[in-house]
């Protein structure tokens, strides 16, 4: 089940990563910048608080628990990252190269303000969600930029900031050399292997999940259908193969593309069926979990959505055809011969 896990963050990070892409190439820097300032403000506003207490920083000096939330969270991920304390009113958070959210090349095509933006939609906002006014983030550094990582620090100031100084850029400075040894840990008992399994797939399944409403309420349906639609398409076949790998599926045909669905949606927590005969095959899954708590989600989200099963298909046999239906919550994917 680890190898399924992988194989679901693999092809959700890279749709993440395919979709601001996309956006920067078709609408522009301004617009991808503020989907990925929303993205991560919306995301800040669900999970940072509730954060905290799940990981047992919440009785921190602010400073540090910001700093030592994000890298104990992101390494749950498994996002490289590294953490310094310099007191209890400034502590250090890295974000090593290769960059988890901006994948191999990719990276080349993000622009500086794009990147800034998650600092601006997450990091500039934590000091408000914990009332503290006096609590800022300094970035020091931008991989986008050519620096050695994203990197920064929580300061705790001895003035309220103004709105635009909750995130400062202050290329100069340098982040102390981290000591693993110092470095936070996390509760085996309150995280044992199989759960930390589990967060791998749930990690990157969570950022296209925010996206979901995101998109509907920044471009409008019928753009979320063609763009993240697009970015899905181009997603499913790309990583086909990769992910495929990953779950042990080496044939073709309608039956080993079915295995390879429900054993992608058995990762993402889905109770599936699979049923096969010659030359047809049917996976049914019995909710769509990637939109709990978001319905009701206009249908080009889901229309959306499925263009990544789309492009698995015509890497794995451009023979075949794809219909994916959903009805009353369930999904229906069925491949037949053509």
């Amino acid at each position: 089940m680890a190898e399924a896990h992988r194989a679901v963050s693999v092809l959700y990070q890279a749709l993440l990563t395919g979709l601001v892409l996309t956006l920067v190439t078709r609408r522009g820097e301004d617009e991808a910048a503020e989907f990925v300032f929303r993205l991560f403000r919306r995301q800040h506003l669900e999970k940072f608080l509730s954060g905290l207490v799940k990981l047992g920083l919440d009785r921190l000096p602010p400073a540090v628990a910001c700093a030592q939330y994000h890298y104990l969270s992101n390494q749950l991920g498994s996002v490289k990252t590294e953490y310094a304390y310099e007191s209890d009113r400034k502590a250090w958070v890295r974000y090593p190269p290769p960059r988890w959210i901006w994948s191999g090349s990719a990276i080349c095509g993000i622009p500086s303000r794009v990147n800034a933006a998650i600092l601006h939609g997450w990091h500039g906002h934590n000091g408000v969600t914990l009332a503290n006014p006096r609590l800022g983030f300094v970035c020091t550094g931008q991989t986008v930029d050519g620096h050695p990582g994203l990197e920064g620090y929580y300061v705790e100031h001895d003035r309220d900031l103004a709105e635009d100084e909750r995130v400062r850029f202050a290329p100069g400075e340098d982040m102390p050399d981290a000591d693993p040894a110092h470095a936070p840990r996390l509760d085996p008992a309150a995280w044992p292997a199989e759960r930390l399994e589990l967060v791998i797939s749930r990690y990157a399944m969570e950022y296209v999940r925010t996206a979901l409403p995101v998109l509907l309420e920044l471009l409008g349906p019928a753009d979320t259908r063609r763009l993240l639609g697009h970015a899905a398409r181009l997603i499913g076949m790309q990583y086909h193969d990769e992910t495929a790998q990953l779950l042990g599926i080496a044939s073709s045909g309608p039956a080993a593309f079915a295995g390879y669905l429900a054993a992608l949606a058995a990762a993402q927590g889905e109770e599936v069926q699979v049923s096969s005969e010659p030359g047809r095959a049917r996976v049914r899954q019995k909710s769509w979990r990637l939109a709990r708590g978001l319905e009701p989600l206009d249908p080009a989200a889901f229309d959306a959505w499925a263009e990544l099963w789309h492009g698995a298909l015509a890497a794995h046999d451009r023979r075949l055809h794809l219909a994916v239906t959903r009805e009353g919550g369930a999904i229906d994917f069925v491949i037949t011969s053509r």
